[in-house]
């Protein structure tokens, strides 16, 4: 069985309201509680925080987060991502354009924050899902 990530605090991954699904901010932890996107690349522990890697891995756990209540990424109607750093901008939305379509993917807001729960995270996202109850599987 595939190891999940659990949440760091008093919270859900996933909150269904109807026929709303939320998903709590999610960031590029995995389950061993290492961050993708993080490279060390020198002795003094200088680190490379790969804004496009921890994307692409935020959005793949938002997606298991969402197929634990039966949907998935294409039911997502509107995104929240908090960047640490504007200037990562584009490479957060190059890799975001790997999963959504400009035309027919959902809604979103993208802000600038001070900071995150780590050091080592660059982006934090979000999501609302739309999907009936009848069409969604019942876990």
């Amino acid at each position: 069985m595939e190891k999940k990530v659990t949440p760091r605090g008093a919270y859900p991954h996933v909150k269904v309201v109807g026929d709303f699904i939320f998903v709590s901010g999610t960031s590029s932890r995995k389950p061993d509680n290492t961050i993708a996107g993080v490279e060390l690349i020198d002795e003094m522990n200088t680190k490379k925080l790969d804004i496009e890697v921890q994307t692409r891995e935020v959005l793949k756990n938002i997606d298991r987060n969402l197929q634990t209540v039966g949907a998935s990424l294409k039911d997502v109607v509107d995104v929240t991502t908090f960047l640490v750093n504007m200037n990562d901008f584009a490479g957060y939305n190059k890799a975001y354009g790997e999963f959504f379509d400009k035309e027919t993917g959902p809604t979103r807001t993208t802000v600038a924050v001070h900071q995150l729960p780590h050091p080592d995270l660059v982006v934090e996202i979000k999501v609302t899902a739309y999907k009936k109850q009848e069409s969604r599987n019942k876990i």
